[in-house]
């Protein structure tokens, strides 16, 4: 799926052109579907196949046009003969032709008038409404048509999608307002065919400024570009949403193989027998007893919650955390000391396990420890924090940190969390603080 998200970020215009396609393939569809079915039609007369309605008689009379655009045709009985004005709009009829109609009934209230269905001959000539629709710019004409909401469509998409995907619904909102003014523009030079001469002309041409198939095309290519833009912009959403888990995923699985690797650290661990040898050789028994009962705990600790990104109380990860200062307690001959000053509020509240190790580790490995310098730590609790302080004491030759302890856990912190630990590096400090959550 992020595959082919990555082919669309980089070609979202190819997207927007595509559904502006699709548009305007819809728009003008039904304009294609009328040429196509009266083409037919007209070759069905031709060929004397047409079905006549029993119902329907054969009128003839003169074609008189009101001002409002009605007709009615009078005949030599002074009968009139109802005739609507589109059809008289779209057909190009003219006051005073004379018409042959196939003329019905329909009943309005308690009296039948007649309406004319279909015209038979305009002027002493057969008329044939195929001949509407295969002129020689019939072709021209869809074209034309095509082009123009393809081109308004695709404009409309780049609008509602510019500037990133990934927008509020008061900017989604304010697009798709720019967009309604727009294509309120664009309707007065909506192209319009006469389909009696096979021309082209603007909304604002027209004998009457309300085109009902022009309003209903752009009130769809409208609805259609908004409801896609707010569902294009919901999938991206959820497709970020879904690289970011990925990301952190593996980053979680990264700082996994690097607690795995700090587990097992030969230098750790060659520094931790060397120290519990000098106890053995010093003969103090009951320090190396306890000795050998932290380093125990230390790395049961960390084979039990190293291997999995869990949560654990404070006062777990404080025991911890004193059997692991011990350890450079014992390694240092007490030229170190960690001083912990823990709120009992604090003690059930929750943290990734095995926090508290890079930061300790990091103490011990950037600060110079000597018998005219001691080292001193400070980890204690404040306004919902856990926090570990230490005084800066640089060494001759600094130590060529990567920094990825640091980093690791703060990735932990924002998996876990969604929350990052705070930093403050300056010259006589370096404190670290982490969230703490309550239970």
């Amino acid at each position: 799926m992020l595959r082919t998200w990555n082919l669309k970020s980089k070609s979202p215009h190819l997207a927007y052109l595509l559904m502006a396609i699709a548009i305007s393939l819809v728009c003008n569809f039904s304009y294609l579907i009328l040429l196509v079915s009266n083409q037919s039609d007209s070759n069905l007369r031709a060929n004397g196949k047409r079905n006549r309605n029993a119902m329907a008689v054969l009128v003839e009379g003169t074609l008189r046009v009101n001002g409002d655009g009605y007709g009615y045709i009078i005949t030599d009985e002074k009968d009139s003969i109802f005739i609507d004005h589109r059809r008289v709009h779209w057909l190009n009829l003219h006051d005073g032709d004379y018409l042959q109609v196939e003329a019905g009934e329909r009943s309005s209230f308690e009296a039948k008038h007649l309406f004319a269905r279909r015209i038979v001959k305009l002027n002493g000539e057969e008329f044939d409404y195929g001949a509407i629709y295969r002129g020689s710019h019939q072709w021209s004409v869809l074209l034309y048509q095509f082009i123009f909401y393809l081109a308004l469509s695709y404009i409309l998409l780049a609008i509602m999608n510019m500037k990133g995907r990934d927008i509020s619904i008061k900017q989604y909102l304010i697009r798709s307002a720019i967009c309604l003014l727009i294509s309120t523009a664009a309707y007065f030079v909506s192209p319009v065919p006469l389909i009696h001469t096979g021309e082209v002309i603007m909304v604002y041409q027209s004998r009457q400024l309300i085109e009902f198939a022009v309003i209903l095309k752009s009130c769809f290519m409208l609805t259609v570009v908004i409801l896609y833009s707010r569902i294009y912009s919901l999938i991206y959403r959820e497709q970020q949403i879904s690289l970011e888990n990925e990301i952190l995923r593996n980053e979680n699985l990264t700082t996994k193989y690097n607690m795995l690797v700090s587990q097992i650290n030969p230098h750790f661990l060659f520094n931790s027998l060397s120290s519990l040898s000098m106890l053995v050789r010093e003969k103090d028994d009951e320090r190396a007893l306890k000795y050998i009962d932290q380093l125990s705990y230390t790395f049961r600790y960390i084979s039990q919650n190293g291997a999995n990104s869990t949560f654990v109380t404070l006062r777990e990860e404080i025991k911890f955390a004193e059997a692991y200062s011990y350890l450079f307690k014992i390694r240092y001959a007490d030229k170190i000391t960690f001083d912990f000053d823990i709120a009992k509020e604090y003690l059930d509240y929750e943290l990734p396990s095995i926090s508290l190790q890079p930061l300790i580790g990091n103490t011990v490995k950037h600060n110079a420890i000597s018998s005219k310098k001691p080292f001193r730590v400070h980890i204690y609790t404040e306004d919902g924090y856990l926090v570990v302080k230490n005084k800066k004491l640089p060494m001759l030759e600094p130590s060529t940190g990567t920094g990825v302890g640091l980093s690791n856990l703060n990735s932990r912190y924002q998996l876990l969390l969604n929350r990052e630990i705070d930093i403050i590096n300056n010259d006589q400090e370096f404190i670290v603080r982490l969230p703490l959550v309550k239970q």
